[in-house]
């Protein structure tokens, strides 16, 4: 197309400062080389911000055209660009693409044969690409890096660029790499882009990148207002069942009606096949895909699902990557993943044509406890050094159990989360919070603060009393007076907390003491059968020395549950007297606090470049943020910081006085 109209004519022999600073026509000659007429929101301001910046981190959700991005560059631009990708199918794919168009690209993986490889590695050396694609692994060879060293390589494009993050959803050691060869081109531009990063992820990738703290940074395209985003609780195989042929019925009708198709996440490879087959059995064409099947198998099935001969597929979360399926009605979760990054990638999915599609999250009661056993068995796994990656794995799955539990519109906690303020909706009006909000219901708020205080205290109390021993069902039955054998072989039928919430329900006391969970005061401890335990801030919660910040549950909801009505929740948020700085976690940031936020992460990621650490030792975002709001002008001593989450004396001690000069030099003066 743009050969016809002439467009594609020249574009090789730009300047090297046309190419930092090209035209619009030049933009308009690549872009429909490329095979497009317009630009999507977002994509001209990465391109020109890159070409001008030399330097660039994108974060855009999956579909969003992150790949636009670096190809159009990468035509503009004189000699080779190197992509990194770890997604074969994906570069096999866009390699495909980009032939037809008449672009010269090619791609190195472990799948091409020694004489292929050798074939295209001499291409490379007589610079007969102008686009290479390369797994991550690649970059360890010594002749491909001697290669890349003797030609031009005007850019380099690190794409899924979360993987290099040691903490996040997806680490992949062999992204350490990349910032060995790009230290071996430093005149090369550099575009790192990621569909799912945190501010402090996004820090990280900076510092492994040895990308500058002033590396621009532009977050677009996370508002997915098209997605009903829901939570349901479930207690019971049938629940859970029920609801998923309820998703299944809204999104695709019945089998064969020829709708879309649908993912399903399953936990673990045993539960994918025994829903794969329970599918199956009403008459659905699905399959599982896990990491247990042969590669073959696995390519099966990816290829049956992207040649829509497939209308589900039930797949742990090794499915889903490059899959470029734009009439996927619905993604069902049939437990929490393993974050907030890992929930909306693969929910993202869902609806990339623009229409209405649902993200359907299923909870269970054992969610907590099982996630917490997955955590422990792969720290030992890693081996020594382990527990800080424990730690933080918990820290980020504990931040989706807070989403899940609801209180305000998804969409919008989600945007303040990757930190894209400026997208969120004040409501999308389609998930199942806003529904609820939507619908009038309401909930009086029947306890005072002192009530609500006394009854989490009491609620922490039973755990102190079976710490160590049992697991929260036996709280629960302790709290409410319950008989039960645990109790009694104990003797703790005998204590003063028998009883004392004799008046609330069960459901309502697990739920309670689930958010004391994800508010850190209780956690769990063991193997197989992890018991609950009281924490350390916990047991001042309870004594009453620390003050108690807590959405406590409505009678029911705010998670839907399946096959009931969902009722709007209740708030509560209890602070000690005379604070009244505290806001609800999820609450957006004003501008001062924003300005705040943004300068206390430049120094964290200073600090941790100088430390040679990831940010997240030095602080996590939900630390800095509630810096920002609790601090508008800085206190006197560094222990003032405690109260920030997550930072305990040792952290004040040897960071604080650096976090409060920055909030000093924020302050207004007079």
């Amino acid at each position: 197309m743009a050969e016809e109209s002439g467009f594609g004519e020249g574009l090789n022999d730009l300047t090297a400062a046309e190419a930092n600073q090209p035209s619009s026509l030049a933009l308009q000659a690549a872009l429909r080389q490329l095979g497009h007429e317009s630009f999507r929101p977002g994509q001209r301001e990465a391109i020109e911000g890159l070409l001008e910046e030399q330097r660039l981190l994108l974060v855009a959700p999956t579909g969003g055209g992150k790949s636009l991005c670096y190809q159009l560059p990468a035509i503009l631009l004189e000699g080779t660009a190197v992509i990194v990708s770890p997604l074969i199918a994906l570069m096999r794919d866009q390699v495909d693409a980009l032939e037809k168009l008449g672009i010269k690209a090619t791609f190195l993986a472990s799948t091409l044969d020694a004489s292929e490889m050798a074939r295209r590695l001499d291409g490379l050396e007589n610079g007969e690409w102008q686009m290479i694609y390369v797994a991550p692994e690649r970059l360890v060879f010594p002749r491909f890096r001697q290669i890349l060293r003797s030609i031009n390589c005007p850019l380099f494009a690190v794409d899924e660029a979360h993987c290099i993050s040691e903490w996040g959803h997806d680490f992949r050691p062999e992204y350490l790499e990349i910032g060995r060869v790009l230290a071996e081109h430093p005149e090369a531009k550099v575009l790192a882009c990621t569909a799912t990063a945190t501010p402090y992820v996004r820090d990280e990738i900076l510092a492994r990148l040895a990308l500058p703290p002033e590396t621009p940074q532009l977050v677009r395209g996370f508002a997915r207002p098209n997605l009903s985003l829901r939570v349901t609780e479930v207690e019971r195989t049938a629940d859970r069942r029920r609801t998923v042929d309820d998703v299944m019925q809204e999104t695709l009708g019945t089998p064969g009606d020829g709708r879309g198709c649908a993912i399903i996440y399953g936990p673990t490879r045993k539960s994918t096949e025994a829903e794969r087959d329970r599918l199956a059995g009403r008459g659905w064409r699905s399959e599982a895909y896990h990491a247990g099947m042969s590669p073959d198998e696995r390519e099966r099935v990816h290829a049956a699902f992207a040649e829509g001969e497939l209308e589900v597929v039930v797949a742990t979360n090794a499915f889903g990557m490059g899959i470029d399926r734009s009439d996927v009605r619905a993604v069902v979760h049939l437990a929490p993943p393993g974050s907030i990054e890992a929930y909306y990638q693969e929910v993202g999915r869902a609806g990339r044509d623009g229409t209405n599609a649902v993200g359907q999250m299923l909870v269970g009661p054992g969610d907590l406890a099982r996630r917490r056993s997955l955590i422990e068995s792969d720290s030992v796994i890693e081996g020594p050094g382990a527990s800080e990656s424990a730690r933080h794995k918990w820290s980020l799955f504990l931040e989706l159990m807070r989403f899940a539990e609801g209180g305000s519109c998804r969409h919008d906690a989600i945007l303040r989360y990757f930190g894209d303020d400026a997208e969120t909706l004040a409501g999308c009006g389609r998930c199942d919070v806003c529904s609820v909000i939507g619908a009038g219901e309401s909930m009086a708020n029947a306890e005072s603060a002192e009530e609500v205080s006394l009854l989490i205290r009491k609620s922490l109390s039973g755990v102190a009393r079976i710490h160590g021993r049992y697991g929260l069902s036996a709280a629960v039955a302790l709290l409410r007076g319950i008989d039960d054998p645990r109790l009694r072989s104990a003797r703790l039928d005998q204590t003063k907390t028998f009883g004392i919430l004799s008046d609330r329900g069960e459901t309502w006391l697990t739920k309670l003491l689930r958010r004391c969970v994800t508010a850190g005061w209780v956690d769990f401890d063991g193997g197989d059968r992890p018991v609950a335990v009281l924490t350390e801030t916990g047991t001042a919660v309870m004594r009453g020395d620390r003050e108690a910040r807590l959405l406590l549950p409505p009678e029911k909801g705010p998670l839907n549950r399946a096959g009931g009505p969902s009722r709007s929740p209740s708030s509560y948020v209890v602070r000690k007297k005379g604070n009244t700085a505290n806001a609800p976690e999820d609450a957006p940031l004003d501008d001062a606090s924003l300005a705040r936020f943004e300068a206390l992460r430049a120094h964290r990621l200073t600090v941790a470049q100088v430390e040679g650490v990831p940010p997240y030792v030095v602080a996590s975002d939900r630390s800095l943020r509630e810096m920002a709001v609790l601090f508008p002008t800085a206190p006197a001593r560094a222990e003032a910081l405690t109260h920030a989450h997550g930072i305990g004396e040792a952290k004040a001690e040897k960071y604080g006085e650096g976090f409060l000069s920055v909030l000093r030099s924020l302050e207004e003066p007079g």
